[in-house]
């Protein structure tokens, strides 16, 4: 009996430690921050290794949507920030191994994460986002392990619905003081909608090297491709109702697509001088071309100054990171300096083509055509930044920070033709960002906190890229926006009932970047007054018998318009003049979502897990005249691992949306032509096996 009962007993907690809210190793438990770390296993185990959006459901205030394609990357947003994105990700801030995955304007892309390398995630929300500069809503970090042991390879095979299939090779380890990870996967599909057909290429290598404890020196080395990528568009409600699988005809009229491809690379370097100095220099570059074709109707095209249906983009990118950490004490109390300068660069040629050739009978359309834009953009920004831990009390910990901000765009305009004038131009934007934390240790078990601080948003390049009124140049009239945030949480683990997080939010921020017009893929913005964010987010986990795990997440979010202002009811705009009152809500976001799973995960025999996901409503536009209705849905999975010899084999098969509801995965915020709904797959399946041999 004494047996059964100690097998009974839930395993300890495992501490889990966390750099990315101070940028020194701590535990989650004791940062004054919502923080919460996803571990590799979590990433692959039982799921296809796709798409972030997998596996990013249980942090209470993140939303991740599949959109079904990829032509536009994943939608994430966080407590409300980045939910107007037609392209990319931004107003959250993202980092792979230390180096930027967003550009110096705060446009980021989190394609070239490849999920069969990855050894664990932080997702930083709240006030201390802010300490990373333009557009931190909140902070996505992606870290590869180091490579570690004897050398071993891997595979990993997978095939779904829609013809999807993906495939997998790795390797890892470390000889004497060299460790290296290197990984590489290929996925195609047909799509679920017509029209969505992808191939996308992901390669990923860190090699470190650590001579002595004192020294360390890592590598990195990533690269996406998308040869090609169809764009579906979005659908009317009409268009959904009817046909979820399908496209507007002017995605096939014009072949609405998108080919890219990124390489970039970047070393850091650490130096501990002694006990309690320690100097880190990170420097990286990288380049990304672009080609995207629009659908823009020829008639319009027709106007000597339209830039075309067609956009190419080349960027080359690069800037470092010189980080000094001091660890002393104060009045009896540990305490923890962190000081940095960061530089970050974007040189960008801009052209733009129009997506047809010929006249009349003759035009062939999808196609590009001639020159209609042609220019040279840069974006640099300087940072200064200065953060403090310090436990002036055995109970006590007060963690500050600084960050100033100089976000510095250029254009230069190569397209000066006929009527075309020359639209060279440039933008300033500065702002000084503190942040201040104080949390109190009840006891090991519950720390209370309270956080408060200041961050900002400049537009990026795209939403600076087009003027409503069908003028030429960049709106260099958008202005940066500006919030203030204060967040109250608590963190309890119950001997038993596991680890609970809570955590009670408002940002209040003025001059907030809006959508002004989006049609056919193509988007102007404009500043609509002041916002506000409210919000409540609940966590809870829980290991029983060691290999048994559940977790919930819940989070309710009122994201409003706090002043009513005017917006373009079409395009071309010459004057806004659709109202849009005080007290409508934010489009493009739940205000409330729910996540709860269950797993059984034993390094060895079967295993398996049950998920599901409740999102509330969306609104599509910021009249709030219509909404993608909310929706739940359920997955499952099962499994069988096995150790042969030096050999590990695992074998596994899900179904996604088990109930084969009919849902809007996601929205485009805005859509001049009311195509919003951006519809998700049916029931889906997929099946994969992955095994590994060490030597």
């Amino acid at each position: 009996m004494a047996q059964q009962v100690t097998e009974a007993t839930p395993a300890a907690p495992v501490e889990t430690v966390v750099i990315t809210a101070t940028r020194t190793e701590q535990r989650a438990f004791d940062v004054p921050a919502s923080i919460d770390r996803i571990e590799g296993d979590d990433l692959r185990l039982g799921r296809a290794q796709v798409n972030l959006s997998e596996s990013l459901g249980a942090v209470p205030g993140l939303q991740a949507r599949d959109r079904q394609n990829y032509a536009q990357d994943t939608q994430i947003s966080m407590r409300g920030f980045g939910a107007r994105s037609t392209f990319g990700i931004r107003g959250v801030r993202l980092y792979v191994d230390g180096i930027p995955a967003t550009l110096p304007d705060g446009q980021g892309q989190i394609s070239n994460v490849e999920l069969g390398s990855v050894g664990h995630i932080e997702v930083l929300r709240g006030p201390f986002s802010a300490l990373y500069g333009n557009s931190a809503g909140g902070v996505i970090n992606v870290f590869t392990d180091d490579g570690a042991g004897p050398p071993r390879v891997g595979f990993s095979a997978g095939a779904g619905s829609d013809g999807a299939r993906r495939v997998g090779v790795s390797a890892s380890g470390s000889e004497g003081t060299l460790g290296y990870v290197l990984g590489a996967s290929r996925f195609t599909t047909d799509g679920y909608r017509e029209h969505s057909a992808t191939e996308r290429l992901l390669g990923n290598a860190k090699l470190s090297w650590k001579p002595d404890q004192d020294r360390k020196l890592t590598l990195v080395l990533n690269s996406v491709a998308l040869p090609r990528a169809q764009d579906p568009l979005g659908l009317t409600r009409a268009q959904y109702e009817a046909d979820p699988r399908g496209v507007d005809p002017v995605a096939l009229s014009f072949d609405t697509r998108k080919r890219m491809n990124q390489t970039q690379g970047g070393v850091t370097y650490e130096q501990r001088i002694d006990p309690a100095n320690t100097l880190q220099l990170m420097a990286y570059l990288g380049h990304r071309g672009t080609e995207q074709f629009q659908s823009i109707p020829v008639t319009t095209q027709a106007n000597p100054l339209h830039p075309g249906g067609v956009i190419e983009l080349s960027r080359d990118y690069r800037g470092g990171d010189l980080r000094w950490t001091h660890q002393t004490e104060a009045l009896g109390g540990p305490l923890s300096l962190v000081a940095g300068l960061a530089y970050d660069t974007l040189a960008e040629h801009r052209q733009g083509y129009q997506n047809f050739t010929g006249s009349g009978d003759d035009t062939v359309t999808g196609v590009r055509g001639a020159l209609r834009r042609d220019e040279h953009n840069d974006v640099n920004n300087l940072d200064e930044y200065l953060q403090a831990s310090w436990r002036f009390a055995p109970s006590w910990t007060l963690n500050a920070g600084l960050r100033h901000s100089r976000v510095r765009f250029e254009s230069r305009d190569d397209y000066i033709v006929g009527t075309n004038p020359d639209d060279s131009g440039g933008a300033n934007y500065t702002a000084t960002l503190p942040v201040l934390g104080l949390m109190f240790a009840a006891s090991e078990q519950l720390h209370f906190y309270a956080t408060a601080g200041r961050g900002f948003e400049t537009p990026t390049l795209n939403e600076l890229a087009y003027r409503s009124g069908g003028q030429t140049g960049l709106n260099f009239g958008l202005g940066a926006a500006r919030s203030s945030s204060v967040e109250a949480g608590v963190k309890a683990r119950v001997d038993g009932l596991g680890e609970f997080t809570a955590a009670l939010f408002r940002t209040g921020t003025s001059n907030e970047i809006v959508t002004q017009t989006n049609q056919g893929g193509r988007a102007t913005y404009q500043n609509a007054g002041a916002t506000r964010r409210r919000g409540l987010e609940l966590g809870w986990s829980q290991r029983f018998f060691g290999d048994l795990r559940a977790q919930v997440a819940l989070s309710t979010l009122d994201a409003r318009y706090r002043d009513g202002f005017a917006t373009c009811a079409a395009t071309p705009c010459s004057s806004a003049t659709l109202q849009i009152p005080a007290g409508n809500r934010l489009p493009g976001l739940a205000r409330n979502t729910a996540f709860a799973a269950v797993s059984w995960a034993p390094l060895q025999g079967w295993h398996g897990g049950a998920e599901a996901r409740y999102v509330s409503r969306v609104f599509v536009n910021d009249a709030n005249s219509d909404a993608a209705p909310g929706y739940a849905t359920a997955a499952v999975n099962a499994g069988y691992a096995v150790t042969a010899g030096a050999w590990q084999l695992d074998g596994f098969a899900r179904i996604d949306n088990l109930f084969a509801r009919r849902y809007v995965g996601s929205v485009i915020v805005n859509e001049g032509n009311s195509r919003f709904f951006e519809p998700a797959p049916g029931r889906t399946w997929w099946a994969g096996v992955s095994g590994s041999l060490r030597f």
